[in-house]
């Protein structure tokens, strides 16, 4: 069996900077290599394993790395998110995509044996049935995010059926974390709430209280990643665009979670342009292919996800880290 030489493109985002770490025991640190456009990595990540600043739209710079460690396999998570997309639209759509071409191109080339990309709920728009979105459904995003994550879901499958290159990718709902901050995305608020919580015992939110979404924890976004990354390819159906799902639930139910255990705690609401990108977006997602192909379970609901961001979130703010 070949060992698995991975470098992650993306890797000090809010999922790159968790997913480095998990790989990293898994596979040894000197096996995943950390990249990203910014060199602000952290402490720990810079001890743990190599780190390169890498830039997606620049493939030589890519190039570069794959050589330098004999990578076999990349997980691109560099992405331009959709709040912050719609500020500059033609920066999502180079970083999303053409970024993920030199990626598709690259491993083409150099024969690398899998590329994990991953996509969105931001895929869904007009047409999609908004009480649960099915696995194969209508696509007409309204972001110009959502519009890149269809059309990197296309691409992706173009590889695999064309040049029979392995690629996968799954579709995060929301991503709910203590560990890093969100960068520009519609359902920041999910993470926002339980930091504000703590620290001020308020919250104001940008979207309204009856607003639901999909939302997952990171611990079972890592456990989804991983899962479908080490997933037997002989059983894939799908490649490049799972549905996955673990809870679903208003702000309000939300912010009424947070007051079982802060009681004081009080909220808000001033809906601002996010609350139309969250409008064209479904309640919950269908993700029994997931399920069936790859074994896909979460582990976090609503309660004990709140209970956990909420002891860790209270132990930074005691040590002066938040």
């Amino acid at each position: 069996m070949i060992m698995k030489k991975i470098l992650i493109i993306g890797a000090l985002g809010q999922i790159g900077s968790e997913l480095t770490m998990e790989l990293r025991k898994l596979y040894g640190g000197e096996n995943v290599i950390a990249s990203d456009k910014r060199n602000t990595a952290s402490e720990k990540l810079l001890n743990s394993g190599p780190f390169e600043t890498v830039d997606i739209i620049d493939k030589n710079s890519i190039i570069s790395l794959i050589k330098k460690y004999n990578v076999n396999t990349i997980i691109d998570l560099a992405a331009i998110l959709s709040a912050t997309g719609e500020q500059n639209p033609m920066l999502a759509w180079n970083v999303n995509i053409n970024g993920l071409i030199n990626v598709l191109e690259i491993a083409r080339e150099y024969k690398i044996k899998q590329v994990l990309v991953p996509s969105s709920i931001a895929v869904f728009g007009p047409g999609t049935p908004t009480d649960c979105a099915p696995q194969e459904t209508v696509l007409k995003p309204t972001t110009m995010y959502g519009i890149t994550k269809v059309a990197g879901e296309l691409i992706g499958d173009y590889y695999v059926k064309k040049y029979n290159l392995d690629v996968r990718g799954l579709r995060y709902p929301g991503i709910i974390s203590n560990e890093t901050l969100p960068g520009g995305g519609t359902t920041d608020y999910a993470v926002a709430i339980y930091y504000d919580a703590v620290k001020y015992g308020k919250y104001t939110c940008f979207v309204k209280e009856d607003t639901r979404l999909p939302m997952m924890y990171m611990p079972d976004c890592l456990k989804a990643t991983i899962d479908l990354f080490n997933a037997d390819p002989s059983k894939l159906i799908h490649h490049s665009d799972f549905n996955v799902g673990a809870m679903s639930f208003s702000v309000k139910e939300m912010a009424e979670n947070i007051k079982k255990y802060l009681p004081n705690f009080t909220i808000d609401y001033k809906p601002d342009f996010r609350q139309a990108i969250a409008d064209s977006w479904p309640k919950a997602v269908d993700d029994s292919a997931a399920r069936k192909e790859w074994g896909w379970k979460p582990a976090y609901d609503l309660d004990s996800m709140t209970q956990d961001m909420l002891k860790v979130i209270s132990e930074k703010h005691k040590k002066g880290l938040i």
